[in-house]
């Protein structure tokens, strides 16, 4: 009977504190727990494999556990599955809306010539992971905590009634610290620009004073006078460099003030605009030239004669860098440094054009005429969409991150919201001051606008005016030394070609699917001239004489072309050997390095 009670209760009672186990289970032990599973595994190795095999397919055992294993770890294994089931399957969806913020177009809808499945095997992997891409971005707008706020008034005020005295004892006393005013009434008016991170200011006057500071907390960088008239100043790729377009030439200077370069083929220059990823320095003169300088390479690339007189009405397309030209016709002209003739041409006014201003996505662009008339007008469709009767011509115009559009009329600021897409009845905001207003830009990722006039500076608060959520990657406003340089030396490497500038803005992405001998064919047909045989008397100009005349034109274009590639292959080949000679004789200056043999 022993024998039977011990073979019956074997499994069990060592378990229950029997002289084989040293210490009872308790809640929360895994020392139990382990014993119990290797005892299972031992007697019974069939019933292991088939549970790991569940547990490897996903399943979950239905079975309720014995009163023994009651006691494991929570949450460790799940028994009732119907009752912890997922209520909310999958992923989270993603407004249309949302999404389509983020998408990159259309897939590539072009056929393959590909014999084997591999290349369009990896075009569908590609389209895979740029609909991921969007989708991950659309889902992650829920981590974007910042929103930017607008005014909002009651049924009897009116917002454009709100002075800058109400709104900054309104705001924080951080907030409030942005809205200065720059007493500069003896070199005045003054030009300004901010960096593309919003965090330093460079401000001109017309009587030569240049000072560059770090407008938010105050501290100044340099300030010199350059003892001439300065028109325009705009910073480079970094807040280390600006350019100065001053009465004769244009200078170049770092953050200290000291002079860097003096660009004497950009003379009489009136208005700059800097590509930043192109590393391209615009300019427009009162001779009527639109140069580009190169900035990486410190070279000319080239200069174009616009033929429409002085150039003083001057902006880019932040998403093309394409560069839109007013002239007093009342057109306004799109260049690309890559042709000699506007890619474009767009009757805005009957009048001369004042001010163009673009906003950042590259589908509205204002502009501002003599007749007094301010126009929004689709740049995809080259359509006007808004036409405002202004009190006065507006001189200035300018677009914020968020849509908003700053006016300047004489010496008064007006502000809209929502004008371009909706018709605005009356302006958000209005600021007038004493002198008139000679430049006017809304600063990057802050509710702050930057006026320049007569008596100086003034900084102006714009609620919902600028970016709330910022990418480090991109534009970093609290970047430290080490990031910035770092920052410069991947703009070098990720610089895009002048070649790219184009009105298509998707351009830069798209592959060509042309053939070697297409594009041969599309060179040849370029550069040669169609043949027209003269025509001749006495029988000689028959159809089979015209043919012959042709073709024998044809074939020595094509000897000429043979002859040119063989003669540059043999100075490639002479070149070659006069180096190699040279080297042979002289050496290498890494042969002092060279083990020496005794």
């Amino acid at each position: 009977m022993a024998d039977e009670e011990d073979k019956s209760g074997a499994g069990v009672g060592k378990l229950k504190g029997s002289k084989q186990t040293k210490r009872a289970p308790r809640y929360f032990d895994d020392s139990s727990d382990v014993t119990s599973k290797d005892k299972h595994e031992n007697e019974k190795p069939s019933e292991g494999k088939s549970e790991d095999k569940k547990k490897k397919s996903g399943k979950k055992r239905t079975s309720a556990p014995d009163g023994d294993h009651a006691d494991t770890k929570r949450g460790k294994e799940s028994w009732d599955s119907d009752e912890e089931k997922d209520p909310f399957p999958g992923e989270a969806p993603v407004k249309e809306e949302t999404l389509a913020r983020y998408t990159r177009g259309e897939g590539n809808k072009v056929k393959m010539r590909a014999k084997t499945a591999g290349p369009k095997l990896e075009r569908k992997t590609m389209e895979k992971k740029f609909h991921l891409a969007a989708k991950q971005a659309a889902r992650a707008e829920l981590l974007l905590g910042e929103d930017h706020g607008y005014l909002e008034a009651s049924d009897d005020e009116d917002t454009s009634q709100l002075s800058q005295t109400d709104i900054a004892d309104a705001v924080d006393i951080s907030a409030a610290q942005k809205h200065f005013d720059l007493k500069l009434d003896k070199f005045g008016p003054y030009r300004m620009n901010y960096t593309r991170n919003g965090r330093f200011l460079v401000i001109g006057g017309r009587r030569g004073h240049v000072a560059a500071l770090d407008w938010m907390s105050k501290k100044l960088l340099c300030e010199i006078n350059v003892m001439e008239g300065v028109h325009d100043v705009k910073w480079l790729h970094m807040e280390t460099m600006f350019a100065v377009a001053q009465q004769r030439w244009t200078y170049i200077y770092d953050h200290q003030g000291v002079e860097l370069h003096c660009l004497k083929k950009f003379n009489d220059v009136l208005k700059m605009e800097f590509l930043p990823y192109h590393f391209l320095l615009a300019t427009a003169s009162s001779t009527g030239f639109l140069q580009y300088l190169d900035v990486s390479l410190g070279k000319e690339l080239v200069a174009i004669n616009v033929k429409q007189g002085c150039l003083n009405v001057m902006t880019q397309n932040p998403q093309t860098a394409v560069v839109y030209l007013g002239h007093a016709n009342g057109t306004v002209t799109l260049w690309s440094p890559n042709v000699k003739e506007p890619l474009a041409k767009l009757l805005s006014h009957v009048t001369a054009v004042r001010s163009i201003a673009i906003d950042k996505t590259g589908t509205y662009m204002a502009t501002s005429g003599q007749d007094r008339y301010m126009k929004v007008f689709d740049i995809r469709a080259m359509k006007p969409l808004q036409v405002y009767r202004m009190s006065a011509g507006a001189g200035q115009l300018a677009f914020s991150q968020t849509g908003l559009v700053a006016a300047a009329l004489g010496n008064v600021v007006e502000v809209y919201k929502d004008c371009c897409s909706n018709v605005a009845e009356k302006p958000y905001l209005t600021h007038r001051l004493r002198n008139n207003i000679s430049g006017l830009q809304f600063c990057p990722y802050e509710d702050v606008l930057g006026v320049g006039h007569r008596d100086g500076f003034t900084s102006l608060l714009i609620p919902g005016a600028g970016e709330a959520n910022f990418d480090a990657f991109e534009n970093n406003p609290y970047q430290t030394k080490k990031q910035r340089r770092d920052y410069e030396v991947k703009m070098l490497l990720e610089k895009i070609q002048p070649e790219m500038i184009g009105l298509e803005p998707g351009g830069v992405g798209q592959v060509s699917q042309l053939t070697a001998q297409e594009v041969e064919k599309r060179e040849q047909e370029a550069v040669q001239k169609k043949f027209e045989p003269a025509r001749k008397k006495k029988g000689r100009s028959k159809s089979l004489k015209t043919v012959q005349r042709t073709k024998g034109v044809e074939e020595e274009w094509r000897r000429m072309k043979v002859r040119q590639k063989m003669r540059e292959e043999e100075e490639k080949r002479k070149k070659q050997q006069k180096d190699q000679k040279k080297k042979e004789k002289w050496g290498s200056a890494l042969d002092r390095f060279q083990r020496k043999d005794n």
